[in-house]
């Protein structure tokens, strides 16, 4: 067991813009698929077109990298696994605390992923005095009590906040104070942390509403694309009133479109 803080890597003297950051995670995803086909090089066009970016893009990004591939080969792709692996701080450990072990908590401590993407899950803690000691994917869940002794035990400084909304800021104050610098909060509410921390929010109910903004545009599209509709069917009713005229038959009023 760690009995110190992981140390961060120096910072590089280049600036690579926040926008660029973004975009290499899915860049190393798509690279990583393409490693594990034994593929050994790709051109822009096609890295660019498996991560979802213009292929512009796609190179002026790795310029900050340095890696500016070669005409008529491509990238190599191993080489860019390590660049943007060695970038993004994955060619270290990163201890990870999940506080909060409900479903999500506990479906986040069982992900597979995280181990070969450089990131340990290195403790469990819950609030729940009933859950003390049950094990999670293999780790026991620790109470909230000894927070600060297991932040320090474990040498962490990545915490993920899965607990309500209620509880969030109070669980964030104490990762912060127990020396957690970056946050991953699932809690459905805004954080307030000092500066030097950085929080990335997931919310899910926020991406479930814009994907429905897109299926309710798709479903305008496709209503549009149908045609006009018809002169009968644009046509406004017609509304029928009587006029003092005398219909063909008498005193029966005549019906007139209004």
């Amino acid at each position: 067991m760690a009995t110190g803080r992981t140390h961060r890597p120096a910072t590089r003297s280049r600036g690579i813009p926040e926008a660029t950051v973004a975009r290499l995670p899915l860049y190393l995803r798509a690279l990583t698929a393409l490693s594990e086909r034994s593929v050994p090089t790709v051109s822009s066009e096609e890295l660019a077109s498996a991560a979802g970016v213009n292929s512009a893009k796609l190179r002026k990004d790795f310029s900050y990298l340095g890696s500016y591939g070669t005409r008529g080969v491509g990238y190599d792709v191993e080489y860019l696994v390590y660049q943007i692996s060695r970038e993004l701080g994955l060619t270290q450990d990163w201890p990870v605390a999940i506080v909060g072990i409900g479903n999500l908590g506990a479906a986040l401590a069982n992900y597979g992923g995280f181990a070969s993407r450089g990131f340990r899950v290195a403790a469990l803690i819950d609030a729940d005095p009933a859950m003390a000691g049950t094990p999670v994917a293999g780790i026991p869940v620790q109470h909230t009590d000894d927070l600060d002794r297991i932040i320090s035990d474990n040498g962490v400084s990545i915490g993920v906040i899965t607990t309500p909304p209620g509880a969030a800021q109070q669980v964030c104050d104490r990762l912060v104070a127990a020396g957690v610098t970056s946050i991953l909060n699932f809690a459905p509410t805004v954080l307030s942390v000092p500066d030097g921390v950085d929080v990335r929010k997931v919310d899910l109910s926020i991406e479930l509403q814009i994907l429905a903004f897109h299926e309710q545009r798709k479903a305008g599209e496709d209503a549009s694309a149908d045609g006009p509709a018809s002169d009968a069917e644009q046509a406004p009713p017609v509304r029928a009133t009587p006029t003092s005229r005398k219909g063909p038959d008498g005193d029966m009023p005549a019906v007139m479109p209004a």
